[in-house]
């Protein structure tokens, strides 16, 4: 990877990591969703739901912990301690934290252009 592009990545606030790793994760579910099953748009948003909300968000970061490299721990305990003024509306406080932590590790992964890995840990997610 270039190392200025490592280096301005490393700038950025771990909240915007998280910002765009929402997105992809997202996508990546929608993607999963309509590739294997023959489900109208409203249960595919039903389904995905179930996948992007915070409390499956914080299980899957859980579930895949112990794969993660000691980098990606680190951007995980990065994004999860960063102060975040939003409250969340529908999770407990503690979910919350973990699934901005995990979208803070697959925006970095994305944004750092780290594809394989990026695959590697998107299919523990399903």
């Amino acid at each position: 990877m270039d190392e200025e592009l490592e280096i301005r990545i490393n700038e950025l606030s771990p909240l915007t990591w998280a910002y765009i790793g929402d997105a992809v994760y997202e996508l990546f579910i929608r993607e999963n969703l309509v590739n294997n099953s023959k489900q109208k748009p409203n249960k595919l948003h039903i389904e995905s739901i179930k996948h992007v909300k915070a409390s499956a968000q914080a299980k899957t970061l859980n579930d895949i912990e112990e794969f993660l490299t000691d980098d990606e721990k680190e951007i995980v305990r990065r994004t999860r301690n960063t102060k975040n003024h939003h409250l969340p509306k529908n999770a407990n406080v503690n979910d919350y934290m973990y699934a901005t932590a995990f979208e803070g590790l697959i925006g970095y992964l994305y944004l750092t252009k780290n594809e394989t890995r990026l695959k590697e840990i998107l299919s523990h997610t399903i």
